[in-house]
């Protein structure tokens, strides 16, 4: 039982976390427990960086990235 509690909130919660862990390549967990120490020593202000990065990664389809261009002949 606590067990699917813990994975349900990792997966609700962490979700931002899990997505820079698998971009950086590294755990998720380290990721965590580094946005835990900054927020103990700044005062808080990770924690509202990471809710703008939760929020960003929820609605990312809302947000157009454009694709970069290699050479100036690429122009499409």
């Amino acid at each position: 039982m606590v067990l699917r509690i813990v994975e349900y909130f990792e997966k609700q919660a962490y979700g931002v976390c899990a997505w820079w862990g698998d971009r950086l390549g590294m755990r998720p967990h380290k990721i965590r427990i580094s946005f835990i120490y900054l927020s103990f020593i700044t005062f808080g202000s990770p924690v509202l960086i990471y809710l703008i990065m939760a929020f960003i990664l929820e609605h990312k389809e809302n947000f157009k990235l454009s694709k970069r261009r290699v050479s100036i002949w690429d122009l499409e």
